[in-house]
């Protein structure tokens, strides 16, 4: 496994964050359903595979009370205004033992970077990021780990967009962060 993404200051093997496979960003009932979320779970898996005891799943869930600009984003998403227990913030079926068998870190951000993240993986780790959706968490995510000065690598072909387009796109501004933030694909890092 390459993991390419670079020494983060202290040499340690890099972490899988799988971000947020849930229900609620993988069904095709829910409008935050990715078209692009099945493709990914072989990949996923595989990569978990090979990071094993070095993986971390993220979850997205809403919070008790809204604050700031949470206020209205949860009035045009009334759907998503549910218990984190609720099944809509699942991790889906095909990657629960995957979950069971991994850190869990649950925020109610888009990003994931933060305390919680930071205490499983240290201050300036060597990241690979995984997950849905790339143009909302994966990229909130990376940018702020790469701003803490994590060394991140996002594998393109196993994030899931909210459209292709969409996905593409973010790829896009991604790239633009090199060697903050580099791309690679799961068959590279497999390598």
């Amino acid at each position: 496994m390459r993991g390419d993404a670079g020494d983060a200051g202290d040499g340690i093997r890099p972490w899988l964050v799988v971000i947020d496979p849930q229900v609620i960003f993988a069904s095709p009932e829910s409008p935050w359903g990715s078209p692009m979320f099945a493709a990914i779970v072989p990949r996923v898996r595989a990569l978990a595979t090979a990071f094993a005891g070095r993986v971390v799943v993220t979850r997205f869930v809403a919070p008790a009370e809204p604050q700031g600009s949470w206020r209205a984003y949860y009035v045009q998403w009334p759907f998503a205004r549910v218990e984190d227990s609720d099944p809509l913030y699942a991790v889906v079926p095909e990657l629960a033992s995957l979950a069971a068998a991994a850190h869990v870190v649950t925020e109610p951000t888009f990003g994931k970077w933060g305390a919680a993240l930071r205490e499983i993986v240290g201050a300036t780790p060597r990241l690979v990021l995984t997950g849905v959706s790339t143009d909302c968490c994966v990229i909130a995510t990376a940018l702020a780990a790469a701003d803490a000065g994590a060394a991140v690598t996002v594998v393109s072909d196993a994030c899931a967009g909210s459209t292709p387009d969409n996905h593409a796109a973010a790829l896009q501004v991604l790239s633009l962060y090199e060697p903050q933030i580099t791309l690679t694909t799961t068959a590279e890092l497999l390598a």
